[in-house]
């Protein structure tokens, strides 16, 4: 019987690379231009990389005028839907404060987010920052659009201008919450290293959009002037809102009794 001794395999002297991860594929309809009011719309909802897309292009004011012209057209028919809670004047003044609030909004804010752009070290020009900031105001108000038949619907069967604003804020963080989710995920494309000046400007913008309710008001009820003439925090003038809000039921039944009282004395006084 014969010993056969077999020779281990001899091992490359250099093992080959590693395949490359594979990079995440493009969708080439985010690179189809965006034209038409209808078009940035349907863009903003299913193809956000297309509206960032288009931010780079030679074009991109045209795409921002678009998105604005649309965000100012949706808060004035939303505004609309405000004003029915009382009617009359705040017909047409909760549309212009609203628009206007809006529109204000986003450009007090603009230079702070460029900057905190800059300190994440992203590589975007100032109009590819505006472009986001007329995305986000575009997606609010278009969802904002979505909520109006249920402010409508509340705002003829409650009485209560208190809890109605209530309503209308929460559906505004609503909205405010998706845009914000846009605007990080545009902002992320930029090449940003960090996103923590992200979130601080998310802070702020909410802070100053609910400080511009309180700056504007009245915009849910009614009131002697067109605008304010005490300045106030908005969280002061919630309180107060709510303060006053359960009092006013209290206060029409005691007038009501207090009539029917002076109706039944005169009766008392026969007897």
């Amino acid at each position: 019987m014969n010993d056969t001794n077999t020779a281990p395999p001899k091992l490359p002297a250099h093992l080959p690379p590693a395949p490359p991860s594979p990079t995440p594929v493009e969708d080439p309809a985010d690179r189809v231009p965006i034209t038409g009011l209808a078009g940035t719309v349907e863009a903003i909802l299913r193809q956000p990389r297309r509206v960032m897309h288009g931010l780079r292009l030679p074009g991109a004011g045209g795409v921002i005028g678009a998105m604005l012209f649309v965000s100012v057209v949706c808060a004035l028919i939303y505004g609309v839907v405000v004003g029915t809670f009382s009617g009359g004047t705040q017909l047409w003044a909760a549309p212009a404060k609203i628009a206007a609030g809006l529109l204000f909004t986003g450009v007090i804010c603009l230079p702070s987010l460029y900057i905190f752009a800059c300190l994440s070290g992203s590589q975007a020009r100032l109009v590819e920052i505006a472009g986001l900031v007329a995305g986000l105001l575009l997606l609010m108000t278009v969802l904002l659009i979505g909520f109006a038949p249920v402010a409508w619907l509340f705002s003829q069967s409650t009485k209560e201008a208190a809890w109605m604003g209530a309503l209308h804020v929460i559906f505004w963080l609503i909205a405010t919450f998706f845009g914000l989710r846009f605007l990080s995920a545009g902002f992320a494309q930029t090449q940003a290293k960090s996103l923590l000046g992200l979130r601080v400007w998310s802070v702020i913008f909410v802070l100053v959009a609910l400080q511009m309710t309180t700056a504007l008001r009245p915009l849910v009820g009614t009131a002697d002037t067109l605008l304010p003439t005490e300045k106030k925090f908005f969280l002061a003038h919630w309180a107060e809102c709510l303060e006053e809000a359960p009092a006013m039921p209290n206060r029409g039944r005691t007038r009501a009794a207090d009539r029917a009282s002076d109706a039944a004395e005169p009766e008392r006084n026969g007897r």
